[in-house]
């Protein structure tokens, strides 16, 4: 079968087409030949070796799959052969025509919903739905969601409402995606890629943020506590865009009675992992998700792509399609 190997930690070009044996489901594993397969930016740090792999290279790439289960291992209940579903592998494998992944980790895909959404969707929706549920929104908070054009944040810009939010706050860099932000439900957008925009927000909400969706870390997030409201104030810290997570610390946070909550590690992801379904069952009335879709030889161009954060919507590996 044709697949994308890893061969070293480095840029794009390390991820190169193989024909490579099919692999065979292990006992509470399913076998799913793939449809979609999404380009996800924490794929692109760990290609680079900002994060390590689980399995060392050389080894197929690859994280999540949308696709149809044809034959399963040991153990799993056979009346799934034929079901379609979005999963996660065990840590690699997903870059190919045929892919395993435990029986645990996958998803089914509602009839309605194509695998290039189901595939696009499920990991930034997913963490979308668990963040705007640890947020605890009660109908009276203004929120401020970074990064609110793509990914994760142009989720919680669509939901936040939903979920209790009053005003929604975005910031997006450049005018296509803070365009793209306001068209997604967000009152108020920011560039973030204005110099210090964070004092932007800062003076023209003092005191009133009450929730962060902080995904851009660094001191962005120190600069933004003084735009949070005292004794109630929190942020959800989940990402780090700037290249290291949010630099805030205790006494940061104890003057005005703030707090940050982590959302990362084991804990979590199981969290994440059990919004899974919701957020496949609300494709059809959220946004097109999907910007671009390239045959699975080009993974290297999908990586150059998402590292460009040029894409609105998401990078989709389609195997078997022609250049």
């Amino acid at each position: 079968m044709q697949a994308i190997v890893m061969t070293g930690s480095g840029g794009p070009e390390v991820l190169v087409p193989r024909e490579v044996p099919t692999p065979q489901p292990d006992p509470g594993e399913v076998l799913i030949r793939a449809a979609a397969i999404p380009v996800l930016f924490p794929e692109t740090l760990l290609r680079s070796g900002a994060f390590p792999m689980v399995m060392p290279p050389p080894a197929v790439f690859g994280y999540q799959v949308a696709g149809k289960i044809v034959d399963v291992g040991a153990g799993v209940d056979r009346d799934i052969v034929g079901r379609r579903v979005v999963a996660a592998t065990a840590g690699s494998g997903s870059y190919a025509e045929f892919v395993c992944a435990p029986v645990e980790n996958t998803t089914l895909i509602p009839d309605d919903v194509s695998a290039d959404d189901a595939a696009a969707t499920m990991m930034s929706g997913a963490i979308a739905l668990a963040l705007l549920k640890t947020a605890h929104l009660t109908g009276i908070e203004t929120v401020v969601v970074e990064a609110g054009a793509t990914g994760v944040g142009s989720y919680l810009v669509q939901l936040a409402k939903e979920f209790g939010a009053a005003q929604v706050i975005a910031t997006a860099g450049g005018s296509a995606k803070t365009e793209h932000a306001r068209a997604l439900g967000a009152d108020q957008v920011i560039d973030h890629r204005t110099e210090r925009w964070t004092d932007t927000l800062t003076a023209s909400a003092p005191g009133t943020i009450d929730v962060v969706f902080d995904s851009i870390g660094g001191t962005a997030a120190t600069d933004l506590l003084g735009a949070m409201t005292p004794g109630s104030g929190r942020m959800l810290s989940y990402g780090w865009l700037s290249g290291t997570p949010a630099q805030v610390s205790a006494a940061d946070l104890i003057p005005a009675g703030l707090t940050l909550t982590a959302c990362a590690g084991p804990a979590w992801q199981q969290r994440a992992d059990r919004a899974r379904a919701d957020i496949l069952a609300r494709i059809p009335t959220l946004a097109p998700s999907v910007e671009t879709v390239l045959p699975l030889e080009a993974a290297a161009r999908g990586h150059e792509l998402v590292e460009s954060r040029q894409p609105l919507g998401k990078v989709i590996l389609r195997p078997g399609a022609t250049a």
